[in-house]
């Protein structure tokens, strides 16, 4: 839409400022035009990558530019004035993908070779128009008619030309929503569909771009030695049974030298081929003109061209001139060539044909034009079988019982079977020009102008020609001729070249270069697809296609095209090659559709084609209608072709280079998970759909690489891809210093994610500290429903260590947020131990330890892992423990049923745990463990502090003693523990204070442990026993995970208790349950 500007220059404030402006200018300063002392744009960050952005070339101009826009002076390095952008679209030109994508600079601009640049009428009119009216109007048109009938006929061109409109109407407003570089509909699809649909697509469009120059150049020689010179042929056949196999022999030989010839032509520029088009045009014209102009001559003199019939069978006049059994010669009656073809010998006694002796031979005119009234005979079908009889309908003929077809006989014979969907299969390659033009948009001045207009124009005439040609030809010519598809019974004439005026030799010689041209136009469009095709990458193997000549001729994908355009020579028959191309077009035609549906329907702003006349409804109709072509031609066909376009896109999508191109199908996948999304509820699942939606807590070095990335091989192992997977990271600092390293850690942990096939979303939070971090990634990971219900983490090996005071504090807290926020949590213990992806445990057990009802978490997880390879040969063994007051063989039959009815397949036994005396070993570690709080949090005062703390701990004591007769009141922990406390530092801590006010920490060693932490350390000590007894062996062990204490003040003793529960184990598994159920025994 056309929009007025008005400039208005804006006038500095003071004339000092302009003064000081130039002075600065007369002056060294720095080198972008920019004050020294000027801080960096903004966040220092540069900005998207564009052709217009990051160009802009700062000069004095520019200065004085800046220093009337100093407001915006930050954002002048990355952000163009406007000015130099409208200066920059001005002199923007779009540079032909095909031939200089790759050669980007300004020298390589300089350098390049002007390639011809076409209008709308030479470069995509007259291609489709060559393309349409090829092969097909001249060779089959008047034999689909015939077996058709009219009425079918027109039923047929009817659809093939409206899918082609709807088609071309969808390509429009592709063509014109943007700049199309060359590879045109492969392009548009790509752009718009991506690169997997689009390669798959671009892929079997120029299969059968390619395979149509096979056919064009297959009718190219059957035109030449059925109709031009039979004589020429070199292969020829020794009985009238091997004449079709002679005559498919010579087209080999001739299409391949055809083609060879054709390639040359192509090689040596594509100019050369416009040049040529023009010719090969005009013939098309002059044999168009020639059938319409015979048809007007037949209203008032129709041709003298004599059928010769048998009864009812048409017979073929290549071997005898009379249609008569006997003729008289001076006044003799004699035999002639018909009779002895049908008898033994020319005697009027001889034995002869049952047919024919029975059946009178009459001769009909072939033509008898379009007044004649034949139109009402031609309305209706005559389909027929393989070698059956070209019959006259309404002609008398008497039949002969349980007759024998010999061999020799100069009856016409059906050569195929016909029926509907095979004919659609076949007239359909005659509407597949539509593309000619778009394919060589890289050639064009203006492809969002030409593209348009020239398609539609050529459609809408050549679907003109097409119907009008289908009514012409069923009201002038007889039925039985227009079912003779070689004109046998014309002497082996081209049956539209009889109809034509002024002579047969116009169409026989107009369709002969009419197929050249098309073949040529065929030849010249594919290479150029497919090297649009390898430039873009998506397909590693094609890229050699990717080079050509220094002009941009693509050399290589010119031989490639040859060489399997030879297949479909090879192929030699025109009735074969033909389904296949549609099948491959089709295919196309129905992406086409389907990407200008899918833009319009999304509305994405981007989608604003220049070409208005189009809707969704036609393009969906479009597709519809494609898709049902396809099944109508030929369905096994269309399942092949499906087929290598659905291998095509798995292997861009596996092997092919990662594309975004804001295509549409991007832009789908975009709404249909928003909709999902808020079609799923925010609430919990039901229980039968639950599975555990995990949250991986990474850990991360300070080179920003993963610590234990055995943890995403677990997750690999447990989710097998299925459900959602959120991998989480925090970093400590700020966001604005640390956004480098962000992004490098996510980068790290995406290439991990690869390497270990872990499907999931990466997230990384950048807090202050990690505690918060942590506590925000389980809140606020995922969106909608699709929030994380587990949380993955590893077991802080290092809590005990000075140099990470602060683990174990994080780790418990962590453990806090889970259980507030109603979520799983899974802890790995010794997880650098886990097996990898590619490891196979080809025996062993998974042992779980039911100690707890968690929800039956504990029942599943084995489930799930055994799905996987590494864990499919490992045995399920479950323990739970029975207290003395149970009955355990009714536990393990009741624990065994309910197994059953889970369809969970496990060993089931149950421990026995005997209480006993708690021993001197757990009172001795309680008792290390207590006293090591205390004095670390001794070690954390200062010195009047830990005076007055250590007469408290001694007055607690005390008054403990006498109050409770020797049981102890345990005293407060601290909140921080900074180290591992043993004998030899406690022995230099007394020798560095020798303060007499320290003396209560002699007091500590005469306190004795708390008995609540006494029964939960004998409780630990004696699990740990059983659990070493049956488990010690295990691939790997999952066990009730023990909340953390309700008062703060015990944190790092849930820490000891947790390390001597699972002391001695290689790969042990802590499961803290949600307080759900998340298994059921009801289907």
């Amino acid at each position: 839409m056309p929009t007025n500007f008005t400039v208005v220059p804006v006038e500095a404030r003071t004339d000092d400022a302009q003064d000081e402006a130039a002075e600065q200018t007369e002056a060294p300063g720095p080198p972008e035009g920019r004050e020294p002392d000027c801080p960096s744009p903004g966040d220092g960050n540069p900005r998207e990558s564009s052709p217009f952005i990051n160009n802009v070339e700062v000069d004095r101009e520019s200065f004085f530019e800046r220093k009337n826009m100093a407001l915006f002076e930050e954002e002048m390095d990355s952000n163009p004035m406007v000015s130099s952008l409208l200066n920059k679209l001005a002199n923007y030109t779009n540079l032909s993908q095909g031939a200089v994508e790759h050669e980007e600079g300004e020298e390589s601009r300089r350098h390049e070779v002007k390639g011809p640049r076409m209008g709308t009428f030479i470069g995509v009119y007259l291609p489709c128009l060559q393309n349409i009216l090829g092969v097909i109007l001249f060779l089959r048109l008047t034999w689909i008619v015939g077996a058709a009938g009219v009425l079918e006929s027109f039923l047929i061109v009817s659809m093939c030309c409206t899918c082609t409109m709807l088609t071309a109407i969808s390509m429009s407003a592709i063509a014109t929503n943007g700049v199309v570089p060359a590879g045109g509909s492969y392009y548009m699809i790509s752009r718009s569909l991506g690169p997997e649909f689009g390669g798959a697509v671009g892929l079997c469009f120029y299969l059968g771009t390619t395979f149509a120059g096979a056919m064009y150049i297959l009718g190219t020689i059957e035109i030449f030695l059925t109709y031009i010179s039979p004589s020429a042929s070199i292969i020829q056949a020794d009985s009238v049974d091997g004449e079709a196999a002679a005559m498919l022999h010579n087209m080999r030989v001739y299409g391949t030298c055809t083609l060879v010839f054709m390639a040359m032509v192509v090689f040596v520029g594509v100019k050369y081929v416009n040049k040529l088009a023009l010719v090969f045009l005009a013939c098309v014209v002059l044999s168009i003109l020639a059938i319409y102009a015979g048809v007007i001559k037949t209203a008032f003199d129709p041709p003298d061209i004599p059928v010769c019939l048998l009864g009812n069978r048409t017979l073929s006049r290549r071997g005898f001139d009379l249609c008569a059994k006997v003729h008289t010669i001076n006044n003799s009656t004699a035999t002639t060539a018909l009779w002895g073809l049908f008898c033994n010998s020319s005697m009027p006694n001889a034995t002869c044909d049952e047919y024919f002796a029975q059946n009178n031979v009459t001769e009909i005119q072939g033509i008898p034009g379009v007044a004649s009234g034949v139109l009402l005979d031609n309305l209706w079908s005559a389909y027929s079988d393989k070698g059956a009889f070209v019959e006259k309908k309404g002609a008398s003929s008497m039949a002969v019982p349980e007759e024998s077809r010999a061999s020799g006989l100069p009856y016409v014979l059906t050569d195929i079977m016909t029926y509907f969907t095979m004919l659609v299969g076949i007239y359909f390659p005659s509407v597949t020009g539509i593309m000619a033009g778009s394919n060589r948009s890289g050639d064009l001045k203006d492809a969002q102008k030409s593209i348009p207009t020239g398609t539609i124009l050529a459609i809408v005439t050549t679907s003109f020609i097409y119907l009008s040609c289908i009514v012409l030809f069923g009201a002038c010519v007889e039925g039985v001729i227009l079912r003779d598809k070689f004109g046998e019974a014309l002497q082996g004439n081209l049956v539209i070249g009889m109809l034509a005026w002024p002579s047969p030799w116009v169409i026989v010689i107009g369709s002969f270069f009419s197929t050249c041209g098309a073949g040529l136009q065929s030849l010249t469009g594919a290479p150029r697809l497919l090297q649009a095709i390898a430039r873009d990458g998506i397909i590693p193997f094609l890229q050699v296609f990717g080079h050509g000549k220094s002009n941009g001729e693509p050399t290589w994908a010119l031989l490639l095209t040859a060489l399997i355009c030879e297949t479909g020579i090879l192929i030699a028959s025109l009735d074969s090659v033909a389904p296949i191309l549609s099948m491959f077009f089709l295919m196309c035609y129905m992406f086409v559709n389907l990407a200008c549906a899918v833009q319009t329907l999304l509305r994405t702003p981007n989608w604003r084609p220049r070409f208005k006349y189009y809707h969704w409804t036609l393009s969906f109709l479009g597709m519809s209608l494609c898709l049902a072509l396809m099944f109508i031609c030929s369905w096994y066909y269309a399942l092949f072709a499906m087929l290598i376009a659905g291998c095509i896109y798995k292997y861009i999508e596996y092997r092919g280079a990662e594309k975004e191109w804001g295509d549409g199908i991007r832009g789908l996948s975009l709404n249909a998970a928003r909709y999902a999304l808020l079609r799923v509820e925010q609430g919990p699942p039901h229980t039968k759909n639950w599975r555990p939606q995990v949250l991986v807590m990474l850990n991360l070095d300070a080179e920003q690489q993963v610590k234990h990335p055995r943890l995403l091989s677990f997750t690999t192992q447990l989710k097998a891809g299925k459900g959602l997977t959120i991998v989480g990271s925090v970093l400590e600092g700020t966001y604005l210093d640390k956004r480098a390293e962000a992004q490098q850690a996510e980068e790290n942990i995406r290439s991990l994610m690869g390497t270990e096939k872990t499907k999931g979303f990466c997230q990384l939070v950048v807090s202050s500290n990690l505690r918060d971090g942590m506590s925000h990634l389980i809140q606020s990971a995922g969106l909608g429903g699709m929030k994380h219900n587990t949380v993955l983490m590893a077991w802080p090996a290092s809590w005990k260590q000075e140099d990470n005071p602060f683990s174990w504090k994080n780790f418990v807290d962590t453990v806090r947020d889970t259980t507030a926020a109603h979520q799983a949590l899974l802890v790995a213990k010794n997880v650098d131990l886990f097996p990898q992806n590619q490891e196979r445990f080809s025996d062993g057990n998974i042992d779980v330890w039911w100690i707890v009802h968690d929800g039956g978490l504990l029942m599943l997880l084995p489930f799930l892992l055994r799905q996987h390879k590494v864990w499919r040969k490992c045995r399920m063994r479950i323990f739970t423990v029975a207290q003395v007051d149970d009955n355990s063989i009714q536990m393990k039959k009741d624990l065994q049923m309910f197994l059953y009815h889970l369809r969970i397949s496990a060993e089931v036994e149950v421990v026995e745990m005997v209480e006993n005396d708690i021993s001197a070993f757990t009172y001795e570690k309680t008792l290390m463990m207590e006293q090591r709080s205390q004095m670390l949090k001794q070690m954390q005062l200062s010195k009047t502090e830990r005076q007055r703390e250590a007469q408290l701990i001694h007055d607690r004591n005390t008054a403990s003693h006498s109050a409770a007769a020797g049981k102890t009141q345990p005293p407060s922990t601290p909140d921080k523990v900074q180290m591992t406390w043993t004998k030899e530092k406690l022995i230099a801590e007394k020798s560095k204070n020798r303060d007499p006010g320290v003396s209560g920490f002699k007091d500590l060693f005469t306190l004795k442990p708390n008995q609540c932490n006494v029964r939960r350390m004998h409780t630990a000590v004696k699990l740990n026993d059983v659990l070493l007894n049956k488990s010690q062996d295990a691939q790997l062990v999952l066990l009730n995970m023990p909340g953390p204490p309700k008062n703060r003040q015990g944190d790092e003793n849930y820490m000891e208790f947790l390390e001597v529960l699972t002391e001695g184990l290689n790969r042990v598994l802590l499961v803290r349950g949600s307080g759900r159920e998340v298994i059921t025994i009801y289907s």
